[in-house]
């Protein structure tokens, strides 16, 4: 059907007519994006035109004005229609039939409709005291009626807007950076918010308000595009979902993928993110340089004033070689040539961030207009400027975005093209790929003094995760494309040896402490051969604190860096040359003695609640401030018998209790007490309201213990009552034995997403299967736990291989039933 087709629906039909009509336009597969956006509002200016005209008699003095995004000529599927009937007071009456007349037919095809009855003088009252009006007013179009009265009214509210700009574009931008802060920013959230969350649709009206206030602009390159690009998505996600929304939730990203042609929602999201980088860096520049005017014009008249007329000279103070800073800005020296200085833009963004300060805009568009490409290998100041710009701190972020947004990143690393806007579906992970590799060295920085090799600490944090860009493995793949990258960075052969090792084994230290019994000589033995040197083993350290930290919240705490911190202890004196022995059982505290020989003695369970605090740690390592709670640590002695770690789990599920940690492990005696106790240390809290009485749990314990409390029946009613919600699809469990990892028992890897009553299912999976506990390590991360059981057969040894096979098969059958 063509335009003229529609439009002549809309004659012949009313308002059934538009409907019929704006659902055939929506249905169109060949229409899309601005033309279909542009179509829709055409439609509805003919149709909303004869609502306005269908009167007997033609009112005077009255205009029909689109504002905001309708005024834009932007309709989306489900968009508001944002209307101002404006009128010059002559006929209040008149005016009121009118509205009637117009607003009524908008309802009855239940369209949102934001309407306002004016006149010239109420609408920039209005305006002066609404700063979201007065934005919507700069987009006003004439619809109907008086164009006069249209024209005369968006002159005045320009000028208004033009003249109050001085003291309105602080307020906007205080607003935007409001709205940042609640809706955070666009280019990292899983479920973005196009229009609100920072790098969003209304930052980009923001920026159009600046441009027409006169006194600065935008950066223009890519910024229409990535408007248009966040104005797909949405018009997407309104056909999809079939309601006015904003927010692209993870159940809708595959179905608003497949409406723009998209080959997953990994892929819709970059774009989205790749978008909203190109508007927040804009953002960024702009209000920049807002207050350079504001600043620039509140001084200039008293520097006339002192020296005598004339414009004054801005102060360029030199930072480096090239490179001067000039009215809170880095830029280029006047002889600095990009063309024949290759280092230069690496040394411009190391004296920015050593500074902490922006780099120019113009600076860095000049660099990457006309500089060359560095020599392979990089001279060494190239290399030493690098390293200068990831260690210093925070303000290297601002700096490499700016770099990104001009290209000049990719140019220099070609490899950072697959992680860059790289989404991460984790909820662990609070960055993109590219993002978190920068916060990683941020986080480095704070580590340089830890280490002998600082340098080699900053480029293995910018580089660890660079192997997410590819199928597989990404340690592996990551070892390769570091090796790669180090060579062409200009870093001889042992140091690319130990930027690969690191790369490879960043995520060793930490699986190991928190998956493995440290005990076991065998899980040190293994550290110690992948780690190879004590250099290697310090910087990996440090990395593996730093990737944690930049991770997000979940990833890090002072009981997880304890258990780091004890495993590289052990590794650095199997390296200097000590073996470890073989285990001994650890000495109880006295609690966990007082509470084993209470178990014995009582012949039943035994525990202790109490609150568990850490103390908030500074970049020197050292406890600052008030304690942080980490929940409720919960210690059971129990005498030996099957069952016990379901039943433990059990209770807890039962209870709404969520464990953070979990560790089970056999106590030894004192002399003279006859009897074996199994001791569990858990960190709990409660999902809802407070913890249950010690007294309560214990008493449950018991009934779990004698079979009398039916665990599995109690949460199949709860989950029947409270059926899950539509929500993300989790990946499914994951199972497998880890091979070598211990000479005295069978380990076998849990990994799923966290749920109430996930622990008793495994606890109750290995009893069925008939295998004995030696100990276990439980550990959540955000939505995923990832637990190690050590277990062996009735007669205490090591599983046989088809065995462990076999109970790994079962398990995962069973968490994926």
């Amino acid at each position: 059907m063509t335009s003229t087709d529609v439009h002549k629906d809309v004659e012949d039909s009313g308002p059934s007519g538009y409907a019929a009509a704006r659902l055939r336009l929506l249905q169109e597969g060949a229409r899309s994006g601005p033309p279909r956006r542009s179509a829709l509002s055409e439609l509805t200016d003919d149709w909303l035109a004869g609502l306005f005209s269908a009167g007997s008699e033609q009112p005077r003095g009255v205009s029909l004005i689109a504002v905001g995004g309708y005024g834009r000529g932007e309709l989306s599927p489900r968009s508001d229609l944002d209307l101002v009937l404006l009128h010059d007071g002559s006929d209040p009456t008149a005016v009121a039939a009118l509205a009637d007349r117009i607003w009524y037919p908008v309802w009855d095809l239940g369209l949102a409709l934001d309407h306002s009855v004016r006149t010239p003088g109420e609408a920039r009252k209005t305006a002066g005291e609404d700063l979201k009006v007065q934005l919507g007013l700069l987009d006003a179009r004439h619809l109907a009626g008086d164009l006069g009265l249209t024209a005369g009214l968006r002159t005045a509210v320009l000028a208004d807007w033009r003249n109050q700009a001085p003291k309105r574009l602080p307020e906007l931008q205080e607003l935007c950076a409001e709205r940042a802060e609640r809706q955070g920013e666009l280019q990292y959230l899983l479920e973005p918010d196009l229009k609100e969350a920072r790098g969003g649709l209304r930052d980009a009206t923001a920026l159009r308000a600046v441009a027409a206030s006169w006194l600065a602009d935008a950066p223009r390159e890519g910024l229409d595009d990535a408007r248009r690009r966040l104005l797909d998505v949405r018009d997407a996600l309104h056909l999809a979902t079939g309601r006015a929304t904003d927010r692209l939730a993870l159940q809708e990203q595959d179905q608003v993928a497949a409406e723009l042609g998209l080959l997953d929602a990994d892929t819709l999201l970059r774009q989205v993110y790749e978008a909203a980088r190109v508007i927040s860096y804009a953002s960024d520049v702009t209000w920049r340089e807002v207050g350079r005017v504001l600043r620039s014009r509140s001084v200039r008249p008293r520097l006339r004033a002192m020296l005598g007329g004339g414009k004054p000279v801005p102060e360029r103070s030199p930072l480096a070689e090239g490179v001067v800073e000039q009215d809170g800005e880095v830029v280029l020296a006047r002889a600095a040539r990009p063309d024949r200085d290759p280092v230069l833009p690496l040394r411009a963004a190391a004296a920015a961030a050593q500074a902490g300060l922006p780099l120019s805009l113009h600076a860095v568009r000049r660099m990457a207009a006309n500089v060359r490409p560095l020599p392979t290998p990089w001279p060494a100041e190239a290399r030493e400027q690098l390293v200068t710009l990831l260690g210093s701190g925070p303000s290297t972020v601002d700096v490499w975005e700016a770099l990104e947004a001009e290209g000049l990143i990719t140019q220099l690393l070609p490899d950072w093209e697959r992680v860059r806007c790289r989404p991460q579906r984790n909820a662990v992970h609070i960055w993109t790929v590219d993002r978190h590799l920068i916060e990683t060295a941020v986080r480095a920085s704070e580590f340089t003094r830890r280490v002998h090799r600082p340098d080699l600490l900053l480029v293995a944090a910018l580089l660890h995760d660079i192997g997410k860009g590819w199928p597989g493995d990404h340690s592996v793949a990551g070892e390769i494309i570091a090796r790669d990258v180090a060579g062409r960075i200009g870093f001889d052969r042992d140091d690319v040896a130990v930027l690969a090792a690191l790369v490879r084994h960043h995520l060793l230290l930490v699986d190991t402490a928190t998956r493995r019994d440290l005990d076991d000589p065998a899980t040190v033995r293994s550290v110690a051969e992948a780690v190879g040197s004590q250099g290697t083993l310090e910087l990996l350290h440090a990395l593996t604190e730093a990737d944690a930290l930049a991770t997000g919240p979940a990833a890090w705490s002072s009981w997880r860096g304890s258990l780091v911190a004890d495993l590289v202890k052990r590794v650095a004196a199997v390296l200097a040359g000590d073996a470890p022995e073989e285990p001994e059982a650890a000495a109880p505290t006295a609690e966990q003695e007082r509470l084993a020989i209470e178990a014995v003695a009582t012949g039943g369970p035994v525990l202790s609640l109490r609150a568990q605090t850490e103390p908030p740690v500074t970049a020197e390592d050292q406890p600052a401030g008030d304690p942080e709670p980490l929940g409720v640590e919960l210690v059971i002695a129990v005498p030996d018998q099957p069952g016990v770690l379901p039943a433990v789990a059990g209770v807890l599920a039962v209870h709404r209790l969520t464990v953070r940690t979990a560790e089970l492990c056999a106590l030894e005696l004192p002399d003279g007490v006859e009897g074996s106790v199994l001791l569990l240390n858990w960190r709990v809290a409660a999902q809802y309201g407070s913890l249950p009485q010690a007294a309560r749990l214990r008493a449950d314990l018991v009934r779990a213990l004698d079979g009398s409390l039916d665990i599995a029946g109690r949460l199949a009613e709860r989950d029947a009552a409270y059926p899950r919600r539509r929500g993300v699809v989790a990946p499914p469990a994951r199972v497998a034995v880890a091979a070598a990892a211990s000479r005295h028992a069978t380990v076998i890897e849990v990994r799923a997403q966290d749920a109430p009553g996930l622990l008793f299912r495994i606890g109750q999976a290995l009893e069925d299967a008939g295998v004995r506990m030696r100990s276990a390590h439980v550990s959540t991360l955000g939505a995923n736990a990832v637990d190690a059981f050590y277990v062996t057969d009735g007669k205490g040894a090591p599983l046989a291989s088809a065995e462990a096979a076999s109970v790994a098969r079962k398990l995962e059958e069973t968490l994926r039933g």
